[in-house]
């Protein structure tokens, strides 16, 4: 039977009186009751839940092996997101605290049933957590910091700064930035607006996107039918809302720091369901299949979208068939499931999600739009 709680000396450290840093150690085996993993899925009703990539099955059974090799030095510790009733008694005398650290002893309560929930989160050494979990030195020392965290949006931050060394997933960075209050750094806030207009794309049943975008949180058993990355379609939005050209750009009100979402919402809908209805053979089809549906369509498709819909008024009742009468105008050209682009020199299935293809890709569409339009004047 596992005890109400646990009880280890701890120093404290207090580089933010609203979190307080305390360094520990725990045994190997203390840790899985102690500590669980927060997985990034989505709830019932879509809300993202969790932060943490999946385990990486090899890399578990690597730090395993060499946990149970023998002689081990372990100094990698983990890094936790405490509850807000674990409590710290500095310990008594003159020398308790060097004026930077304070000793004294750390309570962490602890669920009774072995089933139960753990008081903490992982928010960094869920590879490490996993292999001491099944170490068979069960009582190695680990060393452990952990923070008091007891907002999600706290621990997501967190793990987004703690992870900037080690490069983590671009999709999962990409996914988590709507939910956090301020980026880590001033590349990933660019990303935090596209993002979350992306995954308004993704579950919005009114949007050509819904459910076709692989999102981190995706469900495995159905990644198959999902058929656009993410990170092209933020890369695509962010362009359009960054750039003072941009149809996106006027939406924004960076004086005031205040974004018009919904009127975003109408210009991304109307041209996408209308690029849909251009294109229907070669839309929700996989890249392998249709070029579209890969980075290099999505970019450069998104590019267009600046100078089509600048010609749209998206509020208005026939803003699709106007925005479809525009795309028309490139359709002919266009080549995604078949043929060759004699522009280019490439068949269909030679163009590639590289920045060289990209920019021929963007520059025909464009190019071919703006002259068939001044022809039509």
């Amino acid at each position: 039977m596992r005890p109400e709680r646990l009880e280890r000396r701890a120093l404290r450290i207090v580089q933010n009186e609203a979190a307080p840093l305390y360094l520990f150690a725990l045994a190997a085996e203390e840790v899985d009751f102690v500590a669980d993993v927060a997985r990034i899925s989505r709830d019932e009703a879509g809300k993202l839940i969790g932060y943490q990539r999946p385990e990486k099955r090899s890399h578990v059974r690597q730090i395993l092996e060499y946990l149970d090799s023998g002689e081990v030095l372990f100094p990698n510790g983990l890094i936790l997101a405490l509850p807000d009733t674990v409590r710290f008694k500095s310990s008594r005398g003159p020398t308790t605290t060097d004026g930077l650290a304070t000793a004294g002893t750390l309570t962490i309560p602890l669920s009774a049933d072995p089933d139960g929930p753990r008081p903490a989160w992982i928010v960094d050494g869920q590879q490490r957590s996993l292999a001491l979990a099944q170490t068979k030195n069960t009582r190695l020392p680990i060393p452990v910091a952990g923070f008091v965290a007891d907002t999600l949006e706290l621990q997501r931050d967190q793990f987004l700064r703690v992870n900037t060394v080690s490069p983590l997933p671009v999709n999962l960075v990409t996914e988590l930035l709507p939910e956090i209050v301020s980026a880590p750094s001033s590349r990933l806030s660019a990303r935090k607006l596209p993002s979350a207009l992306v995954d308004m794309l993704n579950r919005d049943p009114a949007s050509p996107f819904h459910n076709l975008i692989k999102r981190a949180s995706a469900d495995p058993a159905a990644r198959k039918q999902l058929v656009v990355t993410d990170n092209s379609l933020v890369e695509a939005l962010k362009e359009s809302v960054e750039s003072p050209s941009g149809v996106l750009f006027p939406y924004r009100n960076i004086a005031a720091g205040t974004t018009d979402t919904e009127g975003i919402r109408r210009v991304l809908l109307v041209y996408w369901t209308a690029v849909r209805d251009t294109f229907p053979e070669a839309w929700g089809q996989p890249p392998s299949k249709s070029r579209l549906m890969g980075g290099v369509g999505i970019r450069a498709m998104g590019r267009l979208m600046d100078r089509v819909m600048a010609h749209v008024d998206a509020s208005d009742a026939d803003a699709l068939a106007q925005t479809k009468i525009e795309l028309a105008r490139i359709a002919p050209l266009c080549h995604w499931t078949q043929g060759t682009w004699p522009e280019l020199r490439l068949s269909w299935n030679e163009l590639q999600n590289m920045p060289r293809h990209i920019s021929a890709l963007s520059n025909l569409l464009v190019r071919s739009y703006l002259n068939a339009r001044n022809a039509a004047r």
